[in-house]
């Protein structure tokens, strides 16, 4: 407050000193210490500075740390970042449990009609595989509470059983299942809430990608 008041008198001075004529100002060296020019005021680092802005600068200052602030503030929906959307585990128990009875079904009904040798092998290790990993994730559900789909009527064996191209047509159908499969699988295991049901579903994607991978070898 002390050197406010006194960047306001010096400016007062020299405005009083530019008004004056020059006789008024230029005294001997006996009278009490002059005024100093008004051009030798205007060279001084104060040259810029006003009673008015003597006061906004404080008030400026004050401001300052602020608006820092709020300048650099994440919203916080921002900074949890929403790339990479969670699956929902529930929804997954629903849609693998439901893709795997009926990969199940659609292979032992196949079993019968297969002629390619290789494929009947396929078809066995997949119910039997398929099987494992259904009993698997109801246990996981049944444990947590979360609903299980009850069970289905069987699907109709595949058409065209006796036609010359039924295991094409069926290593087909099953190539496109094991694709939905392997992309709903590799999703619960990279972005699944629930831990367990993310190392489920880790540890049975390798055994349906070797089943896609059989297959489209076996398919013509």
């Amino acid at each position: 407050m002390r050197y406010h008041h006194t960047i306001i008198r010096a400016v007062a001075l020299a405005g009083l000193a530019a008004a004056l004529p020059a006789s008024a100002v230029s005294l001997s060296s006996t009278t009490p210490p002059q005024l100093l020019p008004a051009n030798e005021l205007a060279s001084s680092p104060l040259e810029h500075w006003t009673a008015g802005s003597a006061m906004l600068v404080p008030l400026m200052a004050a401001d300052g740390p602020a608006e820092q602030a709020g300048g650099v503030e994440v919203p916080a929906a921002k900074a949890a970042g929403t790339a990479g959307k969670a699956v929902d585990d529930v929804a997954f128990v629903r849609q693998a449990t439901e893709s795997g009875r009926k990969e199940v079904a659609s292979a032992r009904n196949a079993l019968p009609q297969l002629k390619n040798p290789a494929l009947k092998d396929l078809a066995q290790m997949l119910v039997q595989d398929h099987s494992n990993a259904n009993s698997k994730l109801s246990r996981i559900a049944v444990d947590k509470g979360w609903p299980v789909p009850g069970p289905q009527a069987e699907p109709p064996p595949p058409a065209g059983q006796d036609a010359s191209d039924f295991d094409q047509k069926w290593t087909a159908e099953m190539i496109a299942g094991h694709e939905r499969s392997v992309k709903l699988f590799r999703a619960q295991a990279q972005s699944g809430e629930d831990k367990e049901l993310r190392e489920f579903a880790r540890d049975t994607l390798p055994t349906i990608e070797h089943h896609l991978a059989e297959l489209r070898k076996l398919q013509k």
